[in-house]
C-alpha cells in the first residue's frame, strides 16, 4: 500500500463504499489518515450507573443481567432490549434493526457502554450504545466526522488498516533541525497517535506537530505564490496626478481612498507587477478607487480588465464605473456570456485594438478569442482570487499585468498579513460621507405579522424590501434552494403583503433570468424580491431601505454584515430585521452584538473568536486551502512561527530541492484548492 492508493482498495471497502468516503473528502489512503478525528471516547474513567450524567453522551461500566428477545415495534423496526446495571441502579440498553450487537453480549459479563443517557435514576436507558470489553480495550477511542453509510467504528477500522498497511512508508516532510528544534513527534508516530491514542497527552503532541506542518505547508505555499506572482516585467505605468478625477466627482473621497489609491499607483510605478489586496467593510467605497487605478493606467495608454463573480454584477460595475470615468473619455466594455454574437464580435475588436480602454466582465475574459491590445491592470474580487492558472492565462494576454484584488469581507489586519502573504494589503476603514449606519433588530416569528405591517408602510411611501429566505441543506442544491424559495414566497410573504409587486430570485434561474429581476427590482417595477442565495455583494439598489434574513443564526455575523451592506446605499434610513426562532442565548447575544456595531472589522473579530475560522475562512472567502486542524486564532504563534520558518527555507533552498516530500505536499494541498491553481 502506498499513500496514493485509492481508499477502495483498502481491506473491506471497494467502490460503493469508496464513493462515500467520497463525500468526506477521502479518496486515498493518504487522505484517510488526514481525516483527522474530531473527538475521543475516553474509556478509561467509566461511571457507575447511577452516577452517569443526563445532559451528554457518557461512558458507563456495567454487568449484562439478562437479554429479551427481538420483537417489532411500531413502525416496523426491529427493537432489541438488554438490561444490565451494576450496586448502583439498573441500566436499560435499547437497540434497533441491529441484533448483533445485544447477541454477542455475554450474560454475567462486564462491559463498557458509551452512549447518552435517558431514562430516570431507578432504571436508566441507552439507546444504541457503542460496546467494548470492561478489560483489554482500547483506552480511547476515535470519534470521525460521519456521513450516511460510514459510521465512526468503520472509519477507525480502515484507519488502522492503512496505519497496519503503511508501517515503515510514511515519509516525514519535516526538515530534522526542525522537529528537534520544536521537539515534535516524527510523521508517522504522530499519524499513530492521532487516530489511535493510549493517553491524551499522544493526542497533544501529534497535533502541536500536524498543525505546525500543516501551517508551514500553507504558508511555503503563499510565499511560493507571491515570488511567482511578482516575475516579470510589468508595464512601468508613471504615477498620475488623480486631481482632476477626484475633482470630477460630486463628492469628496475619503482620506482612505485617497491613501490606497496612491499606494497602489505607487505600485504600478514599478515594473515589478502589483500584487495588491484592497480590503474595505461594505460601502467604504472600493469601486471608486478601482475606478482612480484604471484612470491612471488610461492616462498612460494602458488597458485594464475588472472581472466580477457574476454577470448582474458585471453589469453594474460596468455602468457605475462609465459613469466615473466618461469626463475623461475612457470607453468602458461590457463583455458577458449573454452577448448576442454580433454585439460580441464588436466588442472583442475594441478590445483589441485598445479602442476599449476598460473592459468588465465575469472570468469569461480569461477565455479564447479575447485578445487585448496592451492590457496593464487586472482588478477581481475575493469571490475569484486569481491562483496560479489564473495568472498563466492572463500572461497569454499581457506582460505581466499589475493585480488588485478587492475584498468586502474585513479581517484584523495582522491575520490579513499572515494569510494573505502573497499580496500588499491597503485597507479602507473610514465611510464616505452620506451613508447613515443601518439600523438593524433582531426578531422572533412572533413578530412577523408585526413586521410586515411595516414593510407594507415602507412599499407604501415608495421604498423596496429585500427578503432573503431560509438557507437550506446544502446537499439540496439549486432544486432545494428553489423549493424553498417558492414555498416562503407562496406561504410567507404573498399573504402578509397582498396585493404588492413580488420578485424571485433562486439558484435555478439562468444567468438572463436572473438579471431581468435584478432589472426589474433597480427600476422600481417590484415592491419586494425574494432572494435564496444571498443577494450578490455590490448589488446597489439606492430605493431598497430593508432587508429581512429569516433564520439569521444560521449565517456568519460577517455573512450577515455583507447582507445588511445591500441596504441604506441610498443615504435615507434603512432598517435590517433578523428573524431567529433560535432559543440559545450564545444565538441571541450573537445576534444583539450585531444590532449595536457597524464596525466590519468589529464584527470580524468576534465572528473569529465565538464561532472560529471554520465559519469565517471558508474556501469560497478567501481561496486558500481549507484547513483540517489548526485555528487561525489560537494558533497565531504557531503560525507566525511557520512564516518564518518557510521564509528561511525558500531563502536557502528556493525549489526545496532538499526536501521533495515538503514540496510535494506544498503543491498536493494547493492542487486541492482550484482557485490556487
Amino acid at each position: 500500500m502506498e499513500l496514493s492508493t485509492s481508499v477502495q482498495y483498502i481491506k473491506g471497502v471497494g467502490p460503493k463504499t469508496a464513493q462515500r468516503f467520497a463525500k468526506l473528502g477521502v479518496e486515498t489512503a493518504g487522505q484517510l489518515l488526514e481525516l483527522y478525528p474530531r473527538d475521543y471516547v475516553d474509556y478509561s474513567r467509566p461511571y457507575p450507573v447511577a452516577s452517569a450524567p443526563y445532559e451528554g453522551s457518557c461512558v458507563v461500566k456495567a454487568t449484562v443481567y439478562s437479554k429479551q428477545g427481538e420483537v417489532r415495534v411500531k413502525g416496523g423496526k426491529r427493537m432489541c432490549k438488554v438490561l444490565a446495571g451494576d450496586e448502583t441502579a439498573m441500566l436499560e440498553l435499547v437497540w434497533f434493526n441491529n441484533p448483533y450487537t445485544a447477541e454477542k453480549l455475554e450474560i454475567g459479563a462486564e462491559y463498557l457502554f458509551f452512549g447518552r443517557v435517558g431514562g430516570n435514576f431507578g432504571k436508566r436507558q441507552m439507546i444504541a450504545p457503542v460496546v467494548q470489553p470492561a478489560t483489554g480495550g482500547q483506552p480511547l477511542t476515535a470519534v470521525y466526522p460521519q456521513t450516511e453509510g460510514l459510521h465512526s467504528a468503520y472509519i477507525a477500522r480502515c484507519v488502522a488498516a492503512v496505519l497496519e498497511g503503511l508501517q515503515g512508508q510514511i515519509p516525514d516532510p519535516l526538515p530534522p533541525d526542525i522537529l528537534h528544534r520544536y521537539r515534535l513527534p516524527g510523521k508517522a508516530q504522530a499519524l499513530a497517535a492521532i487516530h489511535r491514542p493510549q493517553t491524551m497527552d499522544q493526542v497533544k503532541a501529534a497535533r502541536r506537530r500536524l498543525i505546525y506542518e500543516e501551517l508551514l505547508t500553507l504558508q511555503l505555499g503563499i510565499l511560493l505564490l507571491r515570488s511567482r506572482g511578482r516575475k516579470g516585467d510589468a508595464a512601468a505605468i508613471r504615477a498620475a496626478d488623480l486631481e482632476p478625477f477626484f475633482a470630477s466627482l460630486p463628492f469628496s473621497p475619503t482620506d482612505a481612498q485617497r491613501r490606497a489609491s496612491g499606494e497602489i499607483l505607487s505600485d504600478m510605478s514599478h515594473s515589478r507587477p502589483m500584487n495588491r489586496l484592497l480590503q474595505g467593510d461594505v460601502g467604504s467605497g472600493k469601486t471608486l478607487v478601482a475606478a482612480a487605478a484604471v484612470y491612471a493606467a488610461s492616462r498612460a495608454g494602458f488597458q485594464s480588465a475588472l472581472m466580477a463573480p457574476t454577470e448582474i454584477l458585471a453589469t453594474q460595475h460596468a455602468a457605475t464605473l462609465q459613469k466615473l470615468l466618461a469626463p475623461f473619455g475612457v470607453e468602458v466594455a461590457l463583455l458577458t456570456g449573454g452577448m448576442r454574437a454580433a454585439a460580441r464580435r464588436q466588442t472583442l475588436a475594441a478590445i483589441a485594438d485598445g479602442r476599449a480602454q476598460l473592459v468588465v466582465g465575469t472570468h469569461a475574459v480569461l477565455s479564447e478569442g479575447v485578445e487585448f491590445s496592451n492590457l496593464a491592470l487586472a482588478i477581481t474580487d475575493e469571490q475569484h482570487r486569481f491562483g496560479v492558472r489564473q495568472r498563466q492565462l492572463l500572461a497569454a494576454k499581457a506582460r505581466s499585468p499589475h493585480l488588485l484584488v478587492m475584498s468586502a469581507t474585513p479581517i484584523p489586519r495582522t491575520l490579513a498579513l499572515l494569510l494573505y502573504g502573497e499580496l500588499d494589503i491597503s485597507v479602507l476603514d473610514q465611510l464616505p460621507p452620506g451613508r447613515q449606519p443601518v439600523k438593524t433588530l433582531a426578531i422572533t416569528g412572533k413578530k412577523r405579522g408585526d413586521m410586515f405591517g411595516f414593510l407594507d408602510k415602507q412599499i407604501a411611501a415608495g421604498r423596496q424590501v429585500y427578503f432573503v429566505c431560509p438557507l437550506i441543506e446544502e446537499s439540496e442544491g439549486a432544486a432545494g434552494e428553489m423549493q424553498s424559495a417558492t414555498a416562503y414566497l407562496e406561504q410567507t410573504v404573498q399573504p402578509l403583503l397582498p396585493g404588492r409587486r413580488i420578485g424571485l430570485m433562486h439558484g435555478r434561474l439562468k444567468p438572463k433570468e436572473k438579471q431581468a429581476v435584478m432589472d426589474a427590482f433597480k427600476a422600481g417595477e417590484l415592491d419586494a424580491l425574494v432572494s435564496t442565495t444571498v443577494i450578490e455583494v455590490g448589488v446597489d439598489v439606492p430605493n431598497a431601505t430593508v432587508m429581512v434574513i429569516e433564520n439569521a443564526e444560521r449565517y456568519g455575523l460577517s455573512a450577515l454584515h455583507q447582507l445588511r451592506g445591500r441596504v441604506g446605499r441610498g443615504g435615507g434610513e434603512s432598517w435590517c430585521i433578523l428573524v431567529s426562532d433560535h432559543q440559545s442565548e450564545a444565538v441571541r447575544q450573537r445576534l444583539q452584538f450585531l444590532c449595536h456595531t457597524s464596525d466590519g472589522f468589529a464584527i470580524a473579530r468576534y465572528d473569529l473568536e465565538n464561532r472560529g475560522p471554520g465559519d469565517f475562512f471558508g474556501k469560497r472567502q478567501h481561496g486558500l486551502p481549507a484547513l483540517k486542524l489548526a485555528d487561525l486564532m489560537t494558533d497565531t504563534r504557531t503560525l507566525q512561527a511557520a512564516q518564518q520558518d518557510a521564509a528561511d527555507l525558500l531563502a536557502a533552498d528556493p525549489r526545496l530541492d532538499s526536501w521533495p516530500a515538503l514540496a510535494d505536499q506544498v503543491q498536493r494541498l494547493f492542487e486541492q484548492n482550484t482557485a490556487m491553481n
